[in-house]
C-alpha cells in the first residue's frame, strides 16, 4: 500500500481535475434527476373523496371494512452506488487506459453525490466481488471510496459481471442509482441485469478504446487477450483484415447496445481518445428531457 501522502496527493489531483465539471456541468443535472426520485411507505389513513383509488390499501380495508390508503413521502436522501470493473482488459489503452478513464467517471460522480449530500458505495469486481464499501456521505468517507478504488489491486484477470450483479441483487435492499462502469467484455448478463434494473435505477458506463476499434497497418503483430493471456499472430497490413476487424468490433458494441435498450437500460457510451465529460453531460440532459425537466 502507498505512503499516506501519495495517496491524499493523487486523490487530491483527482479532486481538482473533476471539480469543475462537477460545479459548472453536472451538480445541477444531477440533483434535477435524482434528487427526491424514490418515495417510501410512510402510513395508511382512511380514504377521503379525491384520494387516487390505486392508492387504496385492499388488506387494509378488507380487515376494517372501510376504504383505507397508503401514503408515500419522497426520501429526503439517495444512495448511489459505483460498481467498477477491475479486470485487467480494463488496463488497455492507446493514449491512456480504460481504468483511468473510469476514474475520472467515478470521482466525478461521487463528489456530484457529496454536493447532493447523498450516500455513496462502492463494488470492485473482476469475477469475483474483489471488495464491498456500503454506503456512507461526507467527505472523509469520498476520500475513503476514491482511495480504496485507484489503490486496490485485484485478485484476479479475468471479468464476470454476472457474479457482481448477482451479488447487488442479493445485498442492495433500498432503491439505489447503480453506475457501472466497464468495457463490458463479459457476455450474457442480462438476466441478472434485468432483476437488477426493476429494483433500482441502473445505469451502464460503456467505456472502449480507439484501438479496439482500429487497428492501424504496422504489419504483422501478436494480439493478446489481457485477461487470458492468449495470443494471435496478425497481419494488420492486410486491409481485408483491419475491415473485418473494425466491423466486428462495431458489431459487438451495437449489439452490446441493442440489448440494453431492449431491458430499457440506459448505456453511457465513452471512448478514451475523447473527453469523458462530454457524454456524460449528455446523458445528464437526455435524463431531464425525458423526465420533462425545464431550466
Amino acid at each position: 500500500m502507498p505512503q499516506v501522502k501519495e495517496v491524499l496527493k493523487r486523490v487530491k489531483k483527482l479532486e481538482v481535475k473533476t471539480k469543475g465539471l462537477v460545479e459548472n456541468l453536472l451538480s445541477g443535472e444531477y440533483h434535477s434527476i435524482f434528487k427526491g426520485r424514490g418515495i417510501e411507505f410512510s402510513e395508511v389513513r382512511e380514504y377521503v373523496p379525491g384520494d387516487d383509488v390505486r392508492a387504496i390499501d385492499w388488506n387494509v380495508t378488507a380487515r376494517f371494512n372501510a376504504p383505507f390508503v397508503k401514503e408515500f413521502s419522497e426520501e429526503r436522501d439517495l444512495t448511489m452506488f459505483i460498481v467498477f470493473d477491475l479486470s485487467s482488459s480494463n488496463d488497455f489503452g492507446f493514449q491512456r487506459s480504460k481504468k483511468d478513464m473510469g476514474y475520472d467517471i467515478a470521482a466525478s460522480l461521487m463528489f456530484a453525490a457529496l454536493r447532493n449530500n447523498d450516500n455513496v458505495g462502492l463494488c470492485l469486481f473482476t469475477d469475483r466481488v474483489e471488495k464491498f464499501i456500503p454506503p456512507g456521505k461526507g467527505k472523509k468517507h469520498m476520500l475513503k471510496l476514491l482511495r480504496d478504488l485507484i489503490y486496490y489491486v485485484p485478485k484476479n484477470k479475468t471479468t464476470d459481471i454476472r457474479v457482481a450483479l448477482s451479488y447487488l441483487n442479493s445485498i442492495i435492499k433500498r432503491r439505489s442509482i447503480i453506475f457501472i462502469i466497464s468495457d463490458f467484455l463479459s457476455t450474457d448478463f442480462e438476466r441478472p441485469l434485468k432483476q437488477l434494473k426493476n429494483k433500482h435505477d441502473v445505469i451502464l458506463v460503456d467505456i472502449s478504446d480507439v484501438r479496439e476499434e482500429d487497428i492501424p497497418d504496422i504489419g504483422y503483430v501478436f494480439l493478446e487477450d489481457s485477461e487470458t493471456g492468449e495470443q494471435m499472430l496478425v497481419d494488420t497490413s492486410d486491409l481485408e483484415f483491419r475491415k473485418r476487424y473494425t466491423a466486428l468490433a462495431n458489431k459487438r458494441s451495437d449489439d452490446r447496445l441493442s440489448r440494453m435498450k431492449r431491458l430499457n437500460v440506459d448505456m453511457i457510451r465513452m471512448n478514451t481518445s475523447e473527453p469523458f465529460y462530454i457524454p456524460l453531460q449528455q446523458f445528464f440532459k437526455m435524463r431531464d428531457r425525458r423526465r420533462g425537466v425545464v431550466r
